[in-house]
Formats: structure tokens, C-alpha cells, sequence
């Protein structure tokens, strides 16, 4: 499925130094997923001993990343 990355998202990735392919880990592979406001979904996973937290929404054709936060 095709991800495609808000402008927040990728400001907020290239500030937190998180890559494309960890995103794409933790979608893959969460420790967990709950759904959040306004049909939004937290994915949260591990990547390098940190928490790294992925909102989303999907749609048929594709993924639309809202931010990435890193704890």
C-alpha cells in the first residue's frame, strides 16, 4: 500500500532524525495500534530502544502519515 507523509510529518521525521523505513517498521510491525480523534490511528512500536509513536489514517489506496513522535 502506498504511504504518503503530510508536510508536518516529514518536518517533524527529519527533526527527530527518524527514516522512512523505520516508519514503515512500526506500520509493519507495532507493538500496538489504538484508534485516536477524528478516525485516526496511533501505531507504536520500537525502533532503536525508543518509542516511536506513527498517527495515521488509511484509505483504500494508501496510508497518509500525520506526525511521528519519538520517545
Amino acid at each position: 500500500m502506498k504511504i504518503i507523509y503530510s508536510n508536518h510529518a516529514k518536518k517533524r521525521m527529519k527533526r527527530r532524525e527518524v527514516e522512512e523505513w523505520e516508519v514503515k517498521h512500526v506500520l509493519d510491525f507495532p507493538s500496538y495500534t489504538k484508534k485516536s480523534f477524528d478516525g485516526k490511528i496511533e501505531a507504536v512500536g520500537t525502533i532503536k530502544n525508543k518509542t516511536l509513536k506513527v498517527v495515521f489514517v488509511k484509505s483504500e489506496n494508501y496510508i497518509k502519515i500525520i506526525t511521528v513522535i519519538l520517545k
